[in-house]
């Protein structure tokens, strides 16, 4: 692995969002930036009027013009850039997998539409082995523009804790100077009988305490090594998608999980993850484990 932050640049407007955000976390990691631009023979294929030496001026002009533009903003940081012809989703992942960290635009739609935006992004996404963020651009609609300097938001399974989860967190936060808010919402059980509505509350809260057990013994080793990482802790019943989505308007960034699958059904990164991608307003990664 090599110590890069690297981020797709294809010319858009997400893309332009995505390269601002990685070039300030490449500085506070202290590592170089590289600007990649992947063009495929299928866009030639659809586009006969485009030889492969126009594709690839207009691919190495995108790259330097957000070089120029980055270097102006960072005079100290080191930009690098890379034209690679190939598909842009295993070009991506390739990059992404040697990387410290892949950065890539996103359109982050609302509503139901939110879920057809993103296809390279959800498809890289699914395959990259490293941590990915994605980054949207701000929504002119959204009056907290700049985005404020909140805590990290971590979406955490205390069923199944990921350590690499929880140290991409806490080590972001520690990078920040920030905090973590750690959100578990569980489901209430299906429960049936002829009591149940004088039961069911007293089940709820011994579940509760289970469950702010769970998080607790789930965090105790990360808080200890980082001592200097306020914890906010979010354990209750409710749906994971719309607390993590509310939580995103005040966060810096938020953290998910995406367990690694290696079937060819489906879209591996999980209904969560899938639903937080397209709806936060805070820059979202995505962190793969087993």
């Amino acid at each position: 692995m090599s110590r890069t932050v690297i981020v797709g640049i294809d010319g858009s407007q997400e893309s332009a969002a995505a390269s601002d955000w990685a070039a300030a976390e490449a500085r506070r990691r202290e590592v170089p930036l590289r600007l990649l631009h992947a063009w495929s023979s299928e866009e030639g294929r659809r586009t006969r009027l485009v030889d492969p030496a126009a594709a690839r001026g207009w691919g190495e002009r995108r790259l330097s013009t957000a070089a120029r533009r980055l270097r102006r903003s960072h005079p100290d940081l080191q930009v690098q850039t890379a034209w690679i012809p190939g598909d842009a989703v295993p070009t991506l992942c390739a990059a992404g997998d040697e990387a410290e960290l892949l950065v890539l635009g996103s359109r982050g739609l609302s509503g139901l539409t939110g879920f057809l935006a993103g296809s390279v992004s959800l498809a890289v996404l699914a395959r990259t082995e490293r941590p990915a963020v994605l980054v949207r651009p701000h929504d002119t609609a959204v009056p907290e523009a700049p985005r404020p300097a909140g805590d990290v938001v971590l979406g955490l399974d205390v069923s199944q804790p990921s350590s690499e989860l929880l140290e991409f967190a806490f080590t972001s936060a520690d990078r920040y100077g920030c905090g973590v808010r750690v959100l578990y919402s569980w489901a209430g059980p299906a429960v049936y009988g002829p009591d149940m509505a004088g039961a069911l509350p007293l089940l709820l809260t011994e579940l509760t305490k289970d469950w702010r057990r769970a998080l607790d013994e789930a965090l105790a080793p990360w808080t200890e090594k980082h001592p200097a990482v306020p914890v906010v802790r979010q354990c209750h019943q409710g749906r994971s998608t719309q607390d993590l989505t509310e939580a995103s308007r005040t966060a810096r960034l938020v953290v998910v999980g995406r367990r690694n699958r290696h079937t060819r059904i489906g879209t591996h990164i999980g209904p969560v993850t899938h639903a937080v991608v397209h709806h936060s307003l805070a820059p979202v990664a995505v962190v793969p484990h087993d």
